[in-house]
């Protein structure tokens, strides 16, 4: 089977994924290392980061770009649109989109996965490209094979965060 440029660097991409996150369970060192090999991967890349799920809002996780969008209601902007419907979204041009959050200038285009394990919504990867319609069904496919590598060598555990009393 032949591959494309793009497929071809993706495929790379999700080998080193799966390499670099060997024996290494801690899930913001993995989130932060994951984000970096996508920022450094793609040169079109503004912005990649993570959203991470409370409960009730989706809050800014490990990235890699420029300062963010700290707090994202569920429903609101690409990001929490895609929370909200456990869907995969693309967005080709973002001054066009009418649910678009503006955090940087430089993103035209948008892509959003929804980070899910055992039916339960732990987040969201967020990437941004300085490209309009710089996303595609195969991005989509290789990112989600990309959640799964990074789902299944994960503990997703942020109880080192809770207060000690």
């Amino acid at each position: 089977m032949l591959y494309s440029e793009k497929e071809s660097l993706y495929k790379t991409v999700n080998e080193q994924l799966s390499f670099l996150l060997e024996g290494e369970p801690n899930v913001l060192a993995n989130l932060s290392n994951a984000s970096a090999l996508l920022k450094s991967t793609f040169p079109n890349t503004v912005f990649v980061g993570f959203y991470l799920f409370d409960g009730t809002e989706l809050i800014l996780g490990p990235f890699q770009g420029g300062v963010s969008c700290v707090r994202i209601a569920l429903g609101k902007g690409v990001c929490g649109e895609s929370a909200a419907s456990l869907q995969t979204v693309i967005v080709g041009d973002v001054k066009s989109y009418p649910n678009y959050i503006s955090c940087d200038s430089s993103a035209r285009s948008e892509i959003v996965l929804p980070i899910v394990k055992n039916n339960k919504l732990l987040g969201v990867l967020d990437l941004d490209s300085s490209r309009v319609d710089d996303y595609d069904e195969i991005d989509r496919k290789f990112l989600e094979e990309f959640l799964v590598i990074l789902l299944e060598k994960t503990k997703w555990d942020f109880s080192m965060f809770e207060e000690n009393v």
